[in-house]
């Protein structure tokens, strides 16, 4: 099994970061279900455990398809292209592939005048993730507002009106959440907080900034004090 997977990855062509794409084909009805990336670590963990395992270009780290949701990719087969630098694996999907409910990330459809989205998500987005990860939810569907303007949608009325009025919101919720944290009452502190949560998310959207970033920054700082972190900063 170990020559297999050492094979496997010597007939492989990784870009210079080390990536190369990988396309996620329903094994049953060939439906293309996503596209993301691996590296060979993440290859690795694919063969090693039947699992799908992708590699995160945003948040700089590998996660495996369904790790918080549940909706894992079993692997049937694993192909790769006369060239050797792009992976299609075949799989069960469990559940939707993608971050939006639906079972595939390939909704949108040109035709040839106007994109037309096939369908409404068969799951609650955020249902799709666990009660601790509701903020990766919240952002995909901001994600998926921005990309797929609704007429009535808050999220893409904010976008329409720019980067200055998201953040007019924030300090707008900031004062009011200071407010509240003043006032002392526990329910109008959490209901001003989750308002702000909300609109700094709205940024994170604007640049494009997964909130596993910020994680990752808040891990980096764990275990140093203020002062030796705004040291390092400073240098």
């Amino acid at each position: 099994m170990t020559e297999e997977r050492t094979g496997l990855l010597q007939q492989l062509k990784f870009d210079d970061a080390g990536l190369l794409p990988c396309i996620a084909q329903d094994f049953e009805s060939g439906e293309v279900l996503m596209l993301a990336y691996m590296n060979a670590e993440a290859v690795k963990n694919t063969l090693a455990t039947g699992r799908a395992h992708y590699y995160s270009r945003s948040r700089a780290s590998q996660w495996m398809k369904g790790e918080s949701s549940g909706h894992v990719q079993h692997v049937r087969e694993i192909r790769y292209d006369c060239d050797g630098d792009t992976l299609l694996i075949k799989v069960e999907q469990v559940g939707m592939a993608c971050h939006t409910g639906r079972r595939s990330c390939f909704y949108s459809v040109w035709d040839g005048e106007q994109v037309r989205v096939e369908g409404e998500p068969e799951v609650d987005a955020a249902a799709i993730y666990a009660q601790k990860d509701i903020l990766d939810a919240l952002y995909h569907v901001i994600q998926d507002r921005r990309r797929n303007p609704e007429e009535k949608s808050y999220v893409c009325s904010m976008f329409t009106k720019g980067l200055d009025k998201i953040l007019s919101k924030i300090g707008e919720e900031a004062t009011e959440t200071a407010v509240a944290g003043k006032g002392g009452n526990r329910d109008e502190v959490i209901y001003e907080v989750a308002d702000l949560f909300f609109h700094v998310l709205l940024l994170l959207g604007y640049y494009e900034l997964p909130p596993e970033r910020i994680y990752a920054e808040l891990r980096r700082r764990f275990g140093l004090s203020g002062i030796e972190e705004k040291a390092a900063r400073a240098q």
